[in-house]
């Protein structure tokens, strides 16, 4: 086999190889009744399930911290909330926490 014809075997393999690695994570939430929820909370960064309730991003892998308030994880039902920092539902980051801070401030006569 010729050294082209190998480059091109080995590329091919990967792209498929890739293809179906994006495949699989294409997806992530939980489906009904397979016994799993998303947990928010306690994901390691970059080991995220799937897309950001802040919108930050749309894939799996792509958190930045550790822990994030709006990155979830699939796990079995009844785990996450046993976890420190788990919850069922996203939470408010920081600086959405100061942003209704400034806006309940505005709404307010003084």
């Amino acid at each position: 086999m010729s050294n082209k014809k190998k480059i091109l075997t080995t590329a091919g393999i990967l792209a498929a190889a890739v293809s179906s690695i994006s495949t699989a994570n294409a997806h992530m939430e939980p489906k009904v009744n397979e016994d799993k929820e998303k947990c928010y909370g306690v994901a390691k960064a970059h080991k995220n399930d799937c897309a950001s309730k802040a919108n930050k991003h749309s894939c799996s892998g792509h958190s930045k911290v550790d822990n994030d308030p709006n990155e979830w994880i699939k796990l079995p039902k009844g785990l996450c909330e046993k976890l420190v920092g788990g919850a069922l539902q996203p939470q408010e980051t920081k600086s959405d926490e100061k942003a209704t801070k400034a806006e309940d401030h505005k709404n307010h006569d003084h």
